[in-house]
C-alpha cells in the first residue's frame, strides 16, 4: 500500500492545492517528494492507495436510511461528487491515478452506510458540480463547499466541518496576513466563485474605502498553476482550503501565513450538497448524527488529521450572513 506523509495540523485554525512541481501527477510521486523532505516524526500516516483498507465504516440508520427522497433511493446508490484533482486529505487520485479518496470521500462514505445505499463517486471539478447537482447528474456534492447565502438559495446543506481557508506563501516569504491590511498591494491567487473570492473583494473594498493599495486578484481554474506562479515569484500568496495548504506547508513547498473563515466577517462551515427542496439534505443530516454518535465521523477526521476542524453536530442549512 502506497502512502504518503502529512503532517497533523497546528495553530488554532487548522484549514488548492496539487503538489507544486508538474512532473508530480500521481500520489505515488507526491509520496516520493515527500520522503525526500525533512518530515516532522508528528506526521501523520496517509493511505493513497486505491483500495482504502483503513477507510472508517459505519452501520443503517434506518431512521436516516427512511427519509431518503424515493426516487433517489429505488436505485439503491448514492451518487456523489468529489473534486478528485487536489491534494491529501481532501479529495485526490490514488496511486491508480484514476480512483478519487481522501476525506471528502471517506465522509460520503459514511452518509451512504448511514443511508442503507451504495456509494459511487463521480469525479468532478469546482466549476461543474453546481449544473451537476441541479441537472441531477450528483444527487449531493462533498468537495470542500462552504455555505453561503447565495447558495442557499440554491441548494441545501447539512455541516459536517468548520470552513477554514488558508493564505500560502513562499517559504520566508515574510507575509503575515490576519486581515485586509495584510493584502494591501499584493497579488492574490484564488478561484473564482468561491467564498474565498467573496472574501477577498470585500477586503480590497476595505481597503479602497480606507484608501490604501487594493490586492491584484489572480484568477486561476488550477491551484498547481497558481502555487507555480508563487514558487516562480509571479504571484505573493494564494488562498484555498486550509487542509490541503498545512499539506503542502509539510512537504516544504509552500508556507501557511495566515487563515480566515470561509464566512469571513461571520462563520460558516463545509457542508454537503444537494438540490434545494428534494429532502435529501435532511436524510444527510440525519445520517451524520448517526455517524456523530457512533464515533465514526471523529475517526474519520482523526485518520485525515482534520480532528480540529470537527464540529459539534451536523446542521441543515444553518444561518448565515453573507
Amino acid at each position: 500500500m502506497e502512502r504518503v506523509r502529512l503532517s497533523r495540523l497546528v495553530a488554532a485554525f487548522p484549514l488548492a492545492a496539487v503538489l507544486l512541481l508538474t512532473s508530480c501527477t500521481s500520489s505515488a510521486e507526491i509520496e516520493q517528494e515527500a520522503r525526500s523532505s525533512d518530515v516532522p516524526s508528528s506526521a501523520l500516516v496517509v493511505d493513497t492507495s486505491p483500495e482504502q483498507a483503513d477507510r472508517v465504516r459505519t452501520d443503517e440508520d434506518p431512521d436516516a436510511a427512511a427519509l431518503v427522497p424515493t426516487d433517489i433511493a429505488e436505485d439503491g446508490v448514492l451518487r456523489v461528487g468529489v473534486n478528485g484533482a487536489g491534494d491529501p486529505p481532501l479529495g485526490f487520485l490514488a496511486d491508480d491515478n484514476g480512483t478519487v479518496v481522501g476525506s471528502e470521500v471517506d465522509i460520503a462514505q459514511l452518509v451512504a452506510d448511514g443511508l442503507g445505499l451504495e456509494l459511487e463517486v463521480v469525479n468532478t471539478t469546482w466549476e461543474s458540480w453546481p449544473l451537476g447537482v441541479q441537472s441531477g447528474d450528483l444527487e449531493a456534492v462533498f468537495s470542500n463547499v462552504g455555505v453561503n447565502a447565495e447558495r442557499l438559495q440554491l441548494f441545501d446543506f447539512a455541516t459536517y466541518r468548520q470552513g477554514i481557508m488558508a493564505f500560502v506563501a513562499a517559504p520566508d516569504s515574510g507575509l503575515d496576513i490576519a486581515d485586509a491590511a495584510g493584502i494591501s498591494g499584493l497579488s492574490v491567487g484564488v478561484g473564482s466563485g468561491t467564498n474565498q473570492e467573496r472574501i477577498l473583494l470585500d477586503w480590497n473594498a476595505q481597503l479602497e474605502a480606507e484608501g490604501k493599495a487594493p490586492a491584484t486578484l489572480e484568477y486561476y481554474v488550477s491551484a498547481a498553476d497558481a502555487l507555480l506562479a508563487i514558487q516562480s515569484g509571479r504571484l505573493d500568496t494564494y488562498l484555498g482550503p486550509n487542509p490541503n495548504a498545512v499539506y503542502q506547508e509539510s512537504v516544504g513547498d509552500v508556507e501557511v501565513v495566515g487563515t480566515v473563515n470561509a464566512g469571513w466577517p461571520n462563520t460558516t462551515y463545509v457542508a454537503a450538497t444537494t438540490l434545494k427542496g428534494n429532502g435529501l439534505a435532511a436524510a444527510i443530516q440525519a445520517s451524520l448524527q448517526h455517524a456523530f454518535d457512533d464515533g465514526t465521523y471523529a475517526e474519520t477526521l482523526e485518520r485525515w488529521g482534520l480532528g480540529d476542524e470537527a464540529v459539534d453536530a451536523p446542521e441543515l442549512n444553518p444561518a448565515v450572513a453573507s
